[in-house]
C-alpha cells in the first residue's frame, strides 16, 4: 500500500493534454514536488498576508490576480514574486491564456518554479486539475486474484495455484462477464470510500489459461468481454472442500476483509470435483448486489421462522 510522489514533471507528463498545460518558464523546476492533491489560489500572499499559506498545492492565478499585478509598479511586482518564490512552491499556471510578465519569468527562472499557461478558465481549471490530483495522490497496492465484473459487481477471485481459477474467469467470460484484471489485480483507493481495481497496462486484455498458454480475451471474445476498470464490491475465495471444515449454510452473518483499509465484503467458495464454480461465483455476485441494496434473504428466512415459532407457542397456551 503506497501513495507516490507526484513531482511537477509527473503531473505534465499525465495531464498536460487534458488541462491544455504549455510551459512557459522555469523548466528546471520540474522535479519539484507536489505535497497536497489540490489547488491555491496565492492573491492574498500577492498582496502579503502570507499566513496560512498553502505553497505545497499547485498555485492558479486568474484575471482578478493579473490585474492586480499589473496595477503595481516594477519594483512592488518583484517584491511579490520574491514573496510568493520565497516558499517551495511547486508551480504557477496563468489560465485564460493569460501572459505573466518579464519580471515573474526572470524569478520564476531564477528560482527553478515551472511557470504554465493554459486557455481553461480559472475553475475550471482549478476542478479539473483537483480531479486529476486526487486520483494521482490515491492509495494504490495490489492483490492476488482476477478480476471479473459480473451485473456490475466487481469481485476478485482468488485462490491458490491451480484450484481453478483461470477455468472459472473463462467460464464467466463465455457466460458474457467482463475481465478486468488476470492473476493480480491492481487496487486504488478513491475518494477514501471505494477501492477501484484494475490491470496493468502490459498484460491488459490477456489472460493465462493452464494448459494452452496465454490468450488474447478482446480477440477471442470480442471487445465486451474487457473492462478497464471497476469498483470492488466482493472477494471470492476459493478453498478446497477439505481445507473449509465449517461451511456456513446460512450466511447469516456478512464476512469482510480488507483492502486498503476498506472492508470488502468476502465469501468463501469449497471447490470439489462436479461443482460448477462460475455458476457459484455469478450467484455470489447476485446475492452481493442485494445485500448492497440491504436485503439479506437469509436474515429474512431466520425472521419468518421466529414469526412461525412464535405463533405457533401462542396457539399452544
Amino acid at each position: 500500500m503506497k501513495s507516490e510522489i507526484i513531482t511537477v514533471e509527473k503531473f505534465l507528463k499525465e495531464h498536460a493534454q487534458e488541462l491544455k498545460l504549455e510551459l512557459v518558464a522555469g523548466a528546471n523546476g520540474l522535479k519539484r514536488i507536489i505535497r497536497e492533491p489540490s489547488v491555491n489560489r496565492p492573491g492574498l500572499v500577492l498582496a502579503g498576508f502570507t499566513r496560512y499559506f498553502a505553497y505545497k498545492r499547485v498555485q492558479a492565478l486568474g484575471n482578478a490576480d493579473v490585474y492586480f499585478l499589473k496595477s503595481r509598479t516594477r519594483l512592488e511586482r518583484e517584491r511579490c514574486y520574491a514573496k510568493l518564490f520565497k516558499f517551495q512552491v511547486p508551480c504557477v499556471v496563468f489560465s485564460r491564456n493569460l501572459r505573466p510578465d518579464a519580471e515573474l519569468i526572470r524569478a520564476a527562472n531564477r528560482t527553478g518554479v515551472p511557470i504554465f499557461r493554459t486557455p481553461l478558465l480559472t475553475m475550471k481549471f482549478i476542478n479539473q486539475a483537483t480531479l486529476a490530483l486526487d486520483a494521482m495522490f490515491a492509495l494504490r497496492g495490489s492483490e492476488m486474484g482476477s478480476m471479473v465484473d459480473i451485473h456490475g459487481v466487481g469481485v476478485i477471485i482468488k485462490g491458490e495455484s491451480g484450484i481453478g481459477k483461470s477455468e472459472s474467469v473463462l467460464a464467466l467470460i463465455e457466460r458474457g462477464y467482463s475481465l478486468v484484471a488476470d492473476d493480480v489485480t491492481k487496487v486504488t483507493l478513491l475518494d477514501g470510500r471505494e477501492v477501484l481495481g484494475t490491470s496493468s497496462e502490459l498484460t491488459r486484455n490477456h489472460m493465462e489459461v493452464r494448459g494452452i498458454g496465454i490468450i488474447n480475451v478482446a480477440s477471442m471474445f470480442g471487445v465486451k468481454s474487457i473492462g478497464s476498470n471497476k469498483r470492488v464490491d466482493l472477494v471470492v475465495a476459493l478453498k478446497t472442500w477439505h481445507d473449509v471444515p465449517d461451511v456456513d449454510r446460512l450466511g447469516m452473518e456478512q464476512q469482510f476483509t480488507e483492502i486498503l483499509g476498506i472492508k470488502i465484503p468476502h465469501i468463501t467458495i469449497p471447490v470439489k470435483p462436479g461443482r460448477d464454480i462460475a455458476r457459484l461465483i455469478e450467484v455470489a455476485a447476485l446475492h452481493t448486489k442485494l445485500t448492497l441494496t440491504g436485503y439479506n434473504p437469509a436474515r429474512e428466512l431466520n425472521e419468518r421462522l421466529l414469526a412461525r415459532m412464535a405463533e405457533t407457542a401462542k396457539a399452544q397456551k
